[in-house]
């Protein structure tokens, strides 16, 4: 199973219709959006393709084929759940991917710094920080797919990929930024 994480759209369709053709490309069983849909926040610049409403619609339309996973990021609301026909506004979801527990958030509350319990080999996965992680850390793997939209510390617009035992952050273009094997 394939499954590919975006977060931190903040609002940009722009972006989001970049992160769509990658999906297209990459062909994945679940879309894990990991929060921070439609609001800019106010300490980022407005992004490229600021269009909140339109994201909401091309992730509705998208939903309507492949229901999305998703968690609220802290720049979530819930006016922003009532635009969406997926549910966004949980902290945290759980899945299992070929025997281990992927523990998917935004960041904002449990994060790499502050590890919820989880156990050696289980997956942490998170976005919030616009910067992308794949690392190990107290035998936990500690990913972070980056930032679709408002990228920080000179890192490319990007997006995760887990395929089997591996994951890897991929530039827009869907060149690999960082891996680690699981």
């Amino acid at each position: 199973m394939k499954l590919m994480f975006i977060s931190d759209i903040h609002g940009s369709l722009y972006w989001l219709d970049k992160a769509l053709e990658q999906l297209q490309e990459e062909q994945p069983s679940q879309l894990i959006i990991l929060g921070d849909f439609m609001y800019h926040g106010p300490r980022n610049p407005l992004p490229e393709g600021y269009d909140p409403q339109g994201v909401a619609d091309r992730l509705n339309a998208y939903n309507k084929i492949n229901p999305v996973i998703a968690v609220r990021g802290n720049c979530d609301a819930e006016v922003d759940q009532m635009l969406l026909q997926f549910p966004m506004m949980g902290d945290y979801t759980l899945l299992l991917h070929g025997g281990r527990r992927i523990y998917a958030t935004h960041g904002h509350g449990f994060s790499i710094e502050r590890l919820p319990q989880l156990t050696e080999g289980d997956i942490f996965i998170q976005g919030h920080t616009h910067l992308p992680v794949a690392d190990k850390k107290e035998g936990i793997y500690v990913l972070n797919p980056g930032s679709i939209s408002l990228p920080k510390e000179g890192n490319p617009h990007s997006y995760g990929i887990l395929v089997d035992a591996k994951f890897t952050v991929k530039d827009i273009d869907g060149n690999p930024v960082k891996s680690i094997s699981l």
